[in-house]
């Protein structure tokens, strides 16, 4: 059987999660991983629908290996991840050069599905199972990397009106607590420092008596931990137990994700969030008063079906209220299939266009107004690998802000202490 194969990666970092599971079963089983296309037997593609850009950057990526396949016809080609689960059959039909199609709750089957495809099948596999995946034995996989994801739970419940996740990734099921501990462990072993707990709405975990803040307690208990985070959590789920683990397990890094979509209570009830403005604007409240130094960076969509002009600026005045460390801002887009896309209302693209320039550009002066006040100041920081600039290291604090360093003063996998020479919106310098 065909041995070397390629992953390309596209969307959250629950796909990159993906990735290394399919990659990690596939070397157990014998496989080995390349880093160019050109050298592969066979080429994985790990979509995201969420959003219509990531689609058609899978589709353009998919297109430029159409080109490998016509001149090896060997090649295997294959899709997974959420635009597999999504499109199923109906990918084969458009791209009849794919071979396999899976979709995330059939990952853990990757090894098994090759085989069926080298005896000259065309293979889907989309069951939305409640079987969680769990990675193989893969000691020294994550040797020479500091930071790590342990996915503890998938899917989610909440079908939000324009959200396709529950569609394509399923219910929420959550992992054993005993398996996320050895995986933790099995981490620590190669090197790993920081972990970051993994799910669609990761605060929703639960595995019979055990909860998240207990699973949070059982994974910082683990020796080597020495950062733990985790992402993303739902705000009509975030409880007060829960943000008072931010002052109470010492290492659990002051930085919570947590997307708010919009600041109006009439586009929220649009969307089927299930809280209130006031009720976000409380829960950042609660938590920087048990951490002052909290960083909390968002989701923001523009250009809900039916947003008006007032709707939008009260997202700006959220924005310009909570002040948040970092923002990822979208237009908003039709999933087929989501409660949003039968909407009337739908904002034209022009002015979907004009919304989030304005707003990125309320966002970067926010961004960079915080990072010139921490100017002067002594951080400390995990060197996580080389910058972009060849002479430099960079690293991240506990609040997750990127930092760039001197080469010669640390080495990766080291938390070293700096003082902030320079900011700008996006990083800082020592």
């Amino acid at each position: 059987m065909s041995r070397s194969f390629y992953i390309k990666t596209m969307g959250c970092q629950m796909n990159e999660y993906d990735s290394d599971l399919m990659a990690r079963s596939m070397i157990h089983e014998g496989f080995i991983r390349v880093s160019d296309p050109v050298e592969a037997d066979i080429i994985l593609i790990n979509t995201c629908a969420v959003r219509a850009k990531p689609e058609q950057k899978a589709a353009s990526f998919l297109g430029r290996m159409r080109v490998l396949k016509n001149r090896n016809p060997s090649l295997i080609l294959c899709v997974t991840g959420c635009m597999a689960q999504k499109e199923g059959y109906g990918f084969i039909k458009r791209f009849p050069e794919i071979d396999l199609v899976v979709g995330p709750r059939e990952i853990n089957r990757i090894t098994a599905l090759l085989k069926r495809v080298r005896t000259g099948d065309k293979v889907v596999a989309t069951d939305l199972n409640d079987v969680p995946s769990t990675p193989a034995p893969s000691p020294g996989y994550f040797s020479g990397k500091v930071s790590g994801f342990i996915s503890v739970m998938e899917g989610c419940n909440n079908f939000c009106a324009y959200c396709i996740v529950p569609y394509v990734r399923g219910r929420e099921v959550s992992r054993n607590p005993d398996e996320i501990v050895a995986e933790a462990k099995d981490l620590v072993a190669d090197g790993i420092k920081e972990i970051t707990l993994l799910g669609q709405n990761v605060i929703a975990y639960h595995w019979q008596d055990v909860n998240f803040v207990q699973l949070l307690r059982l994974v910082s208990e683990i020796k080597g931990v020495l950062r733990l985070r985790f992402t993303t959590s739902h705000p009509k789920d975030l409880s007060d137990e829960i943000i008072r683990c931010f002052g109470t397990i010492n290492n659990l890094c002051p930085h919570l994700h947590l997307p708010f979509q919009a600041g109006s209570d009439n586009v929220l009830m649009r969307m089927k969030r299930g809280y209130t403005r006031d009720h976000y604007m409380n829960l950042v409240r609660k938590l920087r008063a048990v951490r002052p130094d909290m960083a909390i960076t968002s989701d923001v969509m523009v250009g809900f079906p039916g947003e008006s002009a007032q709707d939008f600026e009260m997202t700006l005045d959220l924005i310009g209220k909570v002040r948040f460390d970092g923002l990822f801002s979208f237009k908003y887009s039709d999933r087929p299939g989501t409660l949003a896309a039968k909407l009337p209302g739908k904002i034209p693209e022009d002015e979907k266009r004009r919304r989030l320039e304005i707003l990125q550009g309320l966002q970067k002066q926010i961004s960079l107004e915080k990072n010139v006040q921490m100017e002067g100041n002594r951080l400390e920081v995990l060197v996580e690998g080389k910058s972009r600039k060849g002479n430099q290291l960079t690293g991240r604090t506990g609040t997750n802000k990127v930092v760039n360093i001197d080469r010669n003063i640390a080495r990766i996998g080291d938390i070293i202490k700096v003082t902030v020479k320079q900011a700008c919106a996006n990083c800082l310098c020592a």
